[in-house]
């Protein structure tokens, strides 16, 4: 996977290209109708969406938190509430989120926020060669070895995603 530099800088994208981290990015036109948005990536690219993470932000202990699962699922709030060694977690804020990350909603990716907040990946990740994650704006995902994430996120990894229905019906959960 060769690193790309084109004219898709983000944050996001900012902090691979220092880091010398190899990426690829996937730009696609984003349908403002789409009701998920990495639902719509996965299926856009054509891609598996057990490959393809959501970036979402929760509050624990009265501080943000940051829940990377895959987009096939959801998250478990009171799992990464124990990754992050407490009892309870709740959706954060989609105002809050905004203006601690400094993305939009959609586009919240876990790299180059402008305050960065503790980071939990749902320990599926580290089975897979690469997945994706918001690029740091809507229509656009980056492809990178998951091990880079965490290190670069200094995440934990823990099971933190559950499968949905659909997904394990279709016999790939």
């Amino acid at each position: 996977m060769a690193r790309k530099n084109t004219s898709q800088g983000t944050p996001a994208t900012a902090v691979l290209a220092a880091a010398g981290v190899s990426f690829n990015l996937h730009p696609y036109s984003h349908d403002p109708a789409a009701a998920s948005y990495g639902m719509e990536a996965a299926e856009v690219l054509g891609i598996d969406p057990a490959r393809v993470f959501k970036t979402l932000m929760v509050e624990v202990d009265g501080k943000l938190a940051v829940g990377v699962v895959p987009v096939s699922g959801s998250l478990d709030l009171k799992a990464i509430a124990a990754a992050l060694g407490s009892k309870k977690a709740a959706m954060a804020d989609p105002a809050a989120a905004e203006r601690r990350t400094g993305y939009v909603l959609g586009g919240i990716s876990p790299l180059g926020q402008r305050q960065p907040s503790p980071t939990v990946i749902d320990e599926s990740a580290l089975a897979l060669d690469t997945i994706l994650v918001s690029g740091g704006r809507r229509g656009l995902d980056i492809e990178l070895d998951p091990r880079d994430l965490v290190r670069l996120t200094k995440a934990v990894t823990a099971t933190i995603g559950t499968a949905s229905q659909a997904h394990l019906e279709r016999g790939s959960g």
